[in-house]
């Protein structure tokens, strides 16, 4: 009988938590993201026709999503069905573990924001631009240095949502083919789900449908920034509640306004606001109501609050998954 789901999610992000995805890995095999990226560029190229009107344009977009996600499904099914196949049940779910290790975060979130707070300190606002342009979309001239720290943060908090919390929640809810689909999606919309000329049209279905699978993982990010709020000196949970029924509904976005206005809320913080993309000034709600002059301390304190907030998930995992073993 193979290992429940949720014990598959919190032993993989063990895995994650302590080694990451190896850079040898990487140069040999590349990344899965990478892998399903290819199939969405090649979509993209072959289907996004300039020429097309946007209804069919549209159209075609909802095609090159469930070619994806039936891409992703086959693949994931299949390296389950011969692992299983093949292997003792211990050793295909320790290997499955560590495939669905690739598709989580936590690490190499916690890494890229740290740089950008050591960047700040070491090499001032250049070098803090140059490691804050490696997380965000914005345009990083446009900051000055507090901007920097709350552009590090507000990626932070979106990012533990889809990037940490999604595919956890996701696999322990379906295994590692409910991880990768959530990772298909998530990578389409990030790659074609713009409001740009090129995909305003052929991006619709991917932008909408993450939006949708998105909504219960951060609410419950929202909750587990607010839970592990006590547990770092000075953040407040009830100030995470208050900023999160106050001001996540004015975020652009349906969903980073969640654990964006917890974190805001917990430390302190105004976060979101009016930002450049692509030389566009795009108007925003404000998440939190507190000091907007932040810098690499405070960069520290949201992670202080992000690895606490982890810990929280990794709690909650490990109820479901004792839960399922004693029924």
């Amino acid at each position: 009988m193979p290992l429940p789901s949720p014990l598959l999610a919190l032993v993989a992000l063990l895995i994650e938590r302590c080694v990451g995805y190896p850079d040898g890995l990487y140069r040999v095999i590349g990344h899965p993201v990478g892998w399903i990226g290819g199939l969405i560029g090649w979509l993209d190229r072959r289907l996004n026709r300039e020429g097309d009107p946007p209804g069919e344009r549209k159209a075609w977009g909802v095609v090159a999503l469930l070619v994806v996600l039936l891409a992703t499904a086959g693949a994931t099914v299949a390296l389950q069905a011969v692992l299983r196949g093949l292997l003792p049940e211990i050793l295909a779910f320790l290997l499955l573990a560590v495939a669905a290790s690739s598709l989580l975060a936590q690490r190499s979130l916690d890494q890229h924001v740290s740089h950008v707070a050591d960047a700040l300190e070491a090499g001032g606002l250049v070098e803090g631009r140059k490691a804050v342009a490696r997380i965000v979309g914005r345009d990083p001239d446009a900051l000055d240095a507090a901007g920097v720290a709350r552009a590090a943060i507000e990626s932070l908090a979106e990012n533990y949502s889809d990037g940490v919390l999604a595919p956890a929640l996701y696999l322990a809810l379906g295994g590692l083919a409910g991880a990768a689909l959530y990772k298909a999606a998530n990578t389409a919309d990030s790659m074609i789900g713009h409001r740009t000329p090129r995909h305003q049209a052929f991006g619709w279905a991917s932008a909408r449908f993450d939006d949708l699978i998105n909504l219960p993982a951060s609410r419950l990010a929202a909750v587990t920034i607010a839970v592990a709020a006590p547990f770092v000196p000075g953040a407040s949970a009830q100030d995470a509640w208050r900023a999160v029924r106050r001001d996540a509904r004015h975020h652009r976005s349906p969903n980073a306004g969640w654990p964006e206005a917890a974190m805001a809320g917990a430390l302190g913080f105004s976060l979101a606001g009016p930002r450049v993309y692509h030389g566009v000034v795009t108007t925003d709600g404000f998440m939190g109501e507190g000091r907007a002059d932040l810098g690499p301390a405070d960069i520290r304190r949201a992670l202080e609050l992000y690895r606490a907030a982890c810990l929280v998930l990794w709690a909650l995992i490990a109820a479901g998954a004792l839960m399922l073993q004693t029924l």
